[in-house]
């Protein structure tokens, strides 16, 4: 039986254990995309955990949904990124930048541009958005062109070399939650009559090209993608159609031969165990609301190589070793998520002191 504490290889990394910090929005980015001042110290402060997912980051302006998001597409966010990773591999950590455009979820009001949201096609996720103007619907988005669509691909390759000229170890592609990727692949928010809409593999098309774009840009062994199958967010609704998709996409992803697959898991587990089977290396698993106790099963039962914790990582920047000493855990200011943009919430969660 496989230990989460064991080490494992992921890409081109030597890894000491097994578990991984999710990625998560945290809305403390300067206004033109570039990390905030204090995001060096919150990385390096869970430098610990195996690998460093970070927060979804837009690769061009169009990607941009929610407010004070970080960028890697100019000079200003890759020597911002470069802050950031330095400052892990100083800390012993490795790291990987998650590239999420977000398509549709998205508001003007949050964009520099101000431009509608773009997305597959024309319809809107149903949903509000926090704005300086307070809670605003999500407009309607402008449906890509097909020359678009290939142009976002290309800027998807290019903030991955971005992040890599910033330091970072890999990325990851954000292809869940609702976001562009996502929204390419659910029959209810792409209704295209081009190569990218339609059968099962043009909707999974746009999501492969990506990834292949990133590969030929960076190298496969630094190249990882994250899916969410099932996942109700965002005005999204597959239910189980997608199932066959998702094997589809795990096979195409294990031809390719990337450095992971990462699945937020709602807990479909005959679709786990086939995407288990069809993709032969590391797969993550992020299993939302994970408790403490049930911290390395995913890895111990097989179902898993590495295990993606989010919550549990932001409130604990020592989470390794509060979990190998059996302390307690301090409890996340659910509240100070995405507030501000000081230290409250963010640098402030105390360690253990010394033994």
């Amino acid at each position: 039986m496989t230990d989460v504490w064991s080490p494992i290889k992921v890409g081109n990394l030597q890894l000491p254990h097994r578990l991984a910090m999710a990625p998560m929005t945290r809305s403390r980015a300067k206004p033109d995309g570039t990390p905030g001042d204090l995001a060096p110290e919150y990385y390096a402060q869970r430098a610990t955990m195996g690998l460093l997912i970070t927060e979804g980051t837009q690769p061009s302006e169009d990607g941009q949904g929610y407010l004070n998001t970080p960028g890697i597409y100019t000079n200003e966010h890759v020597a911002g990124w470069r802050r950031v990773t330095d400052a892990v591999h100083e800390a012993g950590g490795r790291l990987f930048v998650q590239l999420m455009h977000v398509g549709r979820r998205s508001h003007p009001e949050n964009t520099s541009h101000h431009r509608q949201p773009v997305a597959p096609s024309a319809i809107t996720p149903g949903e509000n958005m926090f704005t300086m103007q307070g809670m605003l619907p999500v407009p309607e988005p402008r449906a890509l062109t097909t020359a678009e669509v290939r142009q976002t691909i290309a800027d998807f390759a290019r903030g991955a070399a971005r992040a890599i000229e910033a330091g970072a170890d890999g990325v990851e592609v954000h292809g869940a939650n609702g976001y562009l990727v996502h929204q390419f692949l659910a029959p209810n928010a792409n209704e295209r009559t081009d190569a990218y809409g339609g059968s099962l593999e043009n909707r999974a098309r746009f999501a492969i090209e990506v990834v292949q774009a990133i590969v030929a840009a960076i190298g496969p062994r630094k190249t990882a993608i994250r899916l969410s199958p099932g996942l109700p967010t965002g005005g999204i609704a597959e239910g189980s159609v997608n199932d066959d998709l998702y094997r589809y996409l795990a096979a195409e992803f294990e031809r390719i031969g990337i450095a992971y697959l990462h699945v937020l898991h709602i807990g479909n587990e005959a679709l786990l165990a086939d995407i288990r089977q069809a993709f032969g290396g590391v797969l993550i698993v992020n299993r939302p609301g994970r408790s403490r106790e049930q911290v390395g099963t995913d890895v111990a039962a097989g179902f898993a190589d590495m295990e993606a914790l989010g919550t549990m990582a932001l409130a604990n920047p020592d989470l390794v070793a509060r979990l190998k000493q059996g302390a307690l855990l301090n409890e996340p200011r659910v509240p100070l998520f995405y507030a501000g943009g000081g230290a409250e919430g963010y640098i402030d969660y105390p360690s253990l002191e010394p033994a």
